[in-house]
């Protein structure tokens, strides 16, 4: 007898995932937006309302108590002029301070290389460059001090601290070259500085005076920072006052 082979079972169809009714999802998104933009609204709306009724409040009791205004008046009168004097005697004492500012040789060696151009920065506001500010830092493109004297100039100023003075190492050609190539161009700078508490290689006056740029040793620099002639007055061929001024 032949045998019967077993019959395979066919697998049962799989039936379609049951799908979700968009329009209805749709539909519920924007109703749970149109609920919260209605909240919103009301929200809005109670705090104006909440904030005329305070206003209204405060004018109503204002009208009814005139003399509070008076009083309000008066006070805000007395507190501006105290405020006035007491600017006006800070910047009397700032214009004493900087007159009277005076800076030693070893007192400049000790500072940090910032604190030094902070330290030029006011010896030019001490001299009348009221708008003498240090720009120092990254991307300073060869400036660390800018000012415009009472005769209208403008100043680029480049500061090179040395810790150990003129024992230090020289001020080179380089330095004179990276503040020139920027100082014109860049600020409109009618006098371009390098001042240092140190020393500059003997490359650098010749380089100077070709470029119509001005150093200051450690030698002027002791006569500017410890006296009290400006700078312009210690620096030789320095550009005439621009006109009008």
């Amino acid at each position: 007898m032949a045998t019967r082979r077993p019959q395979r079972r066919r697998p049962a169809p799989r039936r379609p995932a049951p799908r979700r009714n968009v329009r209805r999802t749709t539909s519920r998104r924007r109703t749970s937006r149109r609920q919260r933009q209605r909240d919103t609204q009301t929200v809005r709306l109670g705090m104006g309302v909440l904030a005329a009724a305070v206003a209204w409040a405060m004018i109503s009791w204002l009208v009814n108590n005139w003399w509070a205004l008076v009083v309000l008046g008066a006070v805000a009168a007395v507190g501006g002029a105290w405020w006035v004097h007491r600017r006006q005697q800070r910047q009397v004492w700032e214009r004493v301070q900087q007159q009277a500012l005076r800076y030693g040789l070893p007192q400049l060696d000790a500072l940090h290389h910032r604190e030094f151009e902070y330290s030029v920065r006011d010896l030019m506001r001490r001299d009348g460059c009221t708008d003498a500010r240090q720009i120092g830092g990254a991307g300073d493109n060869g400036a660390d001090v800018l000012a415009t004297d009472p005769l209208g100039r403008s100043w680029v100023i480049q500061c090179k601290h040395r810790k150990d003075g003129d024992r230090g190492s020289a001020v080179g050609t380089p330095d004179l070259q990276r503040v020139n190539g920027t100082a014109r161009q860049l600020y409109g700078a009618d006098i371009v500085l390098v001042v240092t508490n140190g020393r500059f290689s003997t490359r650098c006056a010749p380089l100077a005076a070709q470029l119509h740029m001005h150093l200051v040793d450690r030698r002027t620099l002791a006569a500017w920072a410890g006296g009290g002639r400006p700078l312009w007055e210690l620096l030789p061929k320095i550009p005439p006052p621009r006109k009008g001024q």
